[in-house]
């Protein structure tokens, strides 16, 4: 066959795992684990969602199977590099041949590296990405991984994706490989009831923002061509797939995420954003997000004081608030690659045709009037951070390769520092 040259992408790549989705799915996850050949899992869950019944049912339903089955609730909300030496190292400690992640990307994330670190040489900052880490790539094989997410917000059930918070750093970065996409998604809307409104408001935005960024990214083919198809990146650009769930995503969103904040009781509404959060995990998890995400990891890692409302005590910025935060700014600034996926995005979030006179403001105004409606908080100065904290944000964002991969018009550190600016406040 001769050989093809072009001096962008032609080919793109699109990924998910097999999804079982629906009211009660939960109970056949025995069937599913001995389907995969699990005879002893090890459900990964983290202390809040352990006080709910939902990892109770899901190691029941896993010996009812007649599997092994046990808990470890250790994991740590917004997991850091040492919260997940412990569960690696406590992971280590038996012979659980399978991981069933149960709650949010939290739990999800940290057993990912559990399963990346206890069947691979070498330590996390090994994997995370470049320049950050040393970007190693896992060779050999990992254990099977159920992802049973309790809120519909990270899609990380259905991605590649493992974020980490570097503490000694004061930033977060990523480790994204197929490896590390589970085995099975596993969504029943039935454990998100108890997901208080806070809460449901910050992972709701996570959804959001992953579908909207994935939706402008800049398209995988006009990315410069990868010399091989090994080097080809998970986040291969916005691509004709992901599109598709995208808009979907989109559209659910804005139907059900003030319902399911203004009353969590409300099944219809609860379904419907679990189904937008398995959806935009398919679309995100292939094209990548951009900016928002970029500015998130910094602005989480160096948070000192902030405390956010339903989440543990502690000083935090909760991911779906951070890259809400910074969101109306940066889809003001890449409006100019593509207004209409812009003003698109504005209608399916909108539920209504936006004046195409608007411009870059259709999509900002759309996200402000849903940002109020929830109760978000108004902009990173809600975190603590003032004019003098810009820089340090900035250089967080700009060593954000992943996401930096896809914006889809070049980002300069004057035009970082300008989004943080304007996202001091946004109303």
């Amino acid at each position: 066959m001769p050989h093809f040259e072009h001096p962008t992408e032609t080919v793109f790549t699109w990924a998910a795992p097999p999804l079982k989705f629906g009211l009660g799915a939960l109970a056949e996850i025995g069937q599913d684990l001995r389907a995969l050949g699990v005879t002893n899992a090890l459900v990964i869950t983290d202390p809040g969602v352990a006080a709910s019944d939902v990892p109770d049912r899901v190691a029941h339903a896993i010996k009812a199977a007649g599997l092994g089955a046990d808990v470890f609730d250790g994991v740590a909300v917004e997991p850091t590099d040492r919260s997940i030496e412990e569960a690696v190292a406590f992971a280590r400690s038996g012979d659980w041949d399978g991981y069933v992640a149960v709650g949010g990307g939290s739990a999800m994330d940290t057993a990912k590296a559990v399963n990346l670190l206890t069947t691979q040489p070498g330590t996390l900052m090994d994997y995370i990405a470049r320049p950050i880490g040393g970007g190693r790539v896992p060779e050999l094989p990992v254990k099977p991984l159920i992802a049973v997410p309790t809120t519909a917000g990270t899609g990380s059930e259905a991605t590649t994706i493992c974020v980490v918070d570097l503490l000694d750093l004061r930033l977060k970065a990523g480790i994204s490989h197929p490896r590390l996409r589970p085995a099975l998604a596993v969504v029943d809307p039935l454990t998100t009831l108890s997901v208080p409104p806070a809460v449901t408001a910050a992972s709701g935005m996570d959804v959001l923002t992953h579908a909207a960024e994935s939706y402008t990214a800049l398209a995988f083919d006009a990315r410069p061509a990868f010399p091989d198809a090994a080097a080809r990146a998970a986040f291969c650009g916005a691509n004709p797939i992901s599109d598709v769930w995208c808009e979907k995503a989109m559209e659910l969103v804005g139907k059900h995420l003030r319902r399911a904040v203004m009353n969590g009781n409300d099944l219809s509404a609860r379904y419907g954003m679990a189904y937008a959060s398995a959806v935009t995990g398919m679309g995100f998890g292939n094209a990548g997000t951009h900016i928002p995400h970029a500015n998130a990891y910094p602005i989480a890692g160096a948070v000192e004081n902030y405390r956010a409302e339903g989440y543990p005590e502690m000083p935090m910025v909760p991911h779906g608030q951070a890259v809400a935060s910074t969101a109306m700014a940066a889809f003001r600034f890449t409006y100019p690659a593509d207004p209409q996926r812009h003003l698109r995005a504005a209608e399916l979030i909108g539920g209504r045709p936006v004046d195409p006179d608007e411009g870059a403001e259709a999509l900002p105004r759309v996200l402000r009037e849903l940002l109020r409606d929830i109760g978000m908080p108004n902009g990173i100065a809600a975190f603590g951070y003032t004019e003098s904290d810009l820089d340090t944000l900035v250089a967080g964002t700009m060593k954000q390769s992943r996401q930096l991969s896809v914006v889809p018009r070049p980002l300069t550190t004057d035009a970082a520092g300008r989004i943080f600016h304007e996202s001091l406040r946004n109303w």
